[in-house]
């Protein structure tokens, strides 16, 4: 007996499975039902992105959040390239997110690592419709070793530059007589070290010698010291005795002072009244010279000569 196969049911079978093949991927895709719904985001890397390929996971601090949907040179600087993610909505990415690229273990296959994110940053947001919000990016550790790594080398260059400009023919010449000068001087030392020895030992002597002295000086420094109060003490007495004659002279000119307003006026009248009197004694004494006899008789008249009137 045949067996009869329903070609149309078979078909009709395929169709339905298939159908549903379709709807599960779709549904998978879709994130269960919407629940993994995805926003778009982008960043901007100044540096290469070598090993960074598309579908890239995206992760948050070491956890997947989604994937790398284009990579391509940003227009407006060829240096740079513009990324785009998708990342799953309810990731917090906040206006001071930053994302970095990274390479996974040993593979060196790239990602992107969003870090930052602090509680009190407000949240990244598209400012107009249809923009993409911008994620902030920052050198990679790879840029940051290449940035240094150029910058040793640099330096290492200038430093072998400036070497070379230092060690050049003459400086060479110049350098080798000084260590041949300085090889004479260390040989001369060292045939001088038994005068060095003994000089080392007189400068020890003489320190000991110095030390006592020292001593002595510091005790003849004390008597210094008591001779100089003595002499501050001295001082001081002379100065009160100074004060002291100060105020007897300036007691005894007040006295003289006195003396010349009281007896002054009185002295100069007696001057005045004794010149008269000193014109008629010198008077008299010149009369007694020329005749002493008229201390007795008194002045005698001479006679008139012709022409004169006598004098009585």
């Amino acid at each position: 007996m045949e067996d009869k196969v329903n070609t149309a049911l078979v078909g009709a079978f395929v169709l339905v499975l298939g159908a549903a093949l379709v709807a599960g991927v779709l549904w998978l895709a879709a994130g269960f039902d919407g629940r993994q719904r995805t926003l778009p985001y982008q960043s901007i890397v100044p540096e290469s992105v070598a090993g960074l390929s598309l579908d890239a996971p995206v992760k948050y601090l070491g956890v997947d959040v989604g994937k790398v949907s284009a990579i391509a040179i940003d227009p407006g600087n060829s240096r740079q390239v513009r990324l785009r993610f998708l990342i799953e909505q309810g990731t917090p990415i906040k206006q001071d997110t930053e994302a970095v690229l990274k390479t996974q273990g040993l593979t060196g296959i790239a990602y992107v690592e969003l870090s930052g994110g602090s509680p009190g940053s407000p949240p990244l947001l598209a400012r107009t419709e249809g923009e993409v919000p911008l994620i902030r990016s920052k050198p990679s550790l790879n840029a940051r070793l290449e940035n240094v790594l150029s910058n040793v080398l640099a330096n290492l260059d200038r430093t072998s530059a400036n070497i070379n400009a230092v060690f050049d023919a003459d400086n060479r010449a110049a350098l080798k007589q000084t260590l041949a000068d300085t090889a004479t001087v260390v040989h001369a030392i060292a045939a001088q070290q038994r005068a060095l020895g003994q000089g080392i030992a007189d400068a020890a002597v003489t320190a000991r010698h110095t030390a006592k002295a020292s001593e002595q000086l510091g005790a003849a420094i004390g008597h210094i010291a008591s001779s100089a109060q003595a002499v501050e003490r001295m001082a001081d007495t002379a100065a009160h005795a100074s004060d002291r004659a100060g105020r007897s002279i300036d007691e005894a000119a007040s006295g003289v002072r006195q003396i010349g307003r009281e007896t002054l006026p009185e002295l100069q009248r007696a001057v005045a009244e004794l010149v008269p009197l000193a014109g008629s004694l010198r008077h008299l004494v010149e009369q007694t010279e020329r005749s002493p006899s008229s201390l007795l008789v008194g002045r005698s008249t001479r006679p008139a000569g012709p022409g004169e009137k006598a004098t009585p």
